[in-house]
């Protein structure tokens, strides 16, 4: 089976990052489209999705946010208080196909700052 462009950018990052995730850290799998984004926090050797936020969730959705980079933001902070109750700091960043760069950027950025390393 031929894999299209995406899906190989894809595993190759994906699997770069399991080959290094040996310490107990979760992996962060950010997917976007051309109006929203989420994120997930996924344990690898479980093969399960531990926390998730997306622009999707009603919460967010009641804000009536327009900006898609104030979007990102939300789903950020979201994301870091899920992650500090369930007292998750440590994590791998898998950008996927997409570019560090814009949105997927924002929100890297605003994780780091509630306090998520990676």
């Amino acid at each position: 089976m031929k894999l299209t462009t995406k899906e190989r950018k894809k595993f190759r990052v994906r699997n770069n990052l399991k080959k290094f995730s040996k310490d107990g850290r979760f992996r962060l799998c950010v997917s976007r489209s051309s109006k929203n984004i989420s994120a997930q926090i996924i344990d690898d050797k479980k093969n399960i999705t531990i926390l998730s936020s997306s622009s999707n969730d009603k919460v967010i959705k009641s804000l009536n946010k327009k900006n898609k980079t104030e979007l990102s933001q939300i789903v950020a902070e979201n994301l870091a208080k899920k992650a500090a109750e369930k007292k998750i700091t440590k994590i791998y960043f898998d950008r996927g196909v997409y570019k560090y760069h814009g949105r997927i950027k924002i929100l890297a950025e605003t994780l780091r700052k509630n306090g998520m390393e990676f």
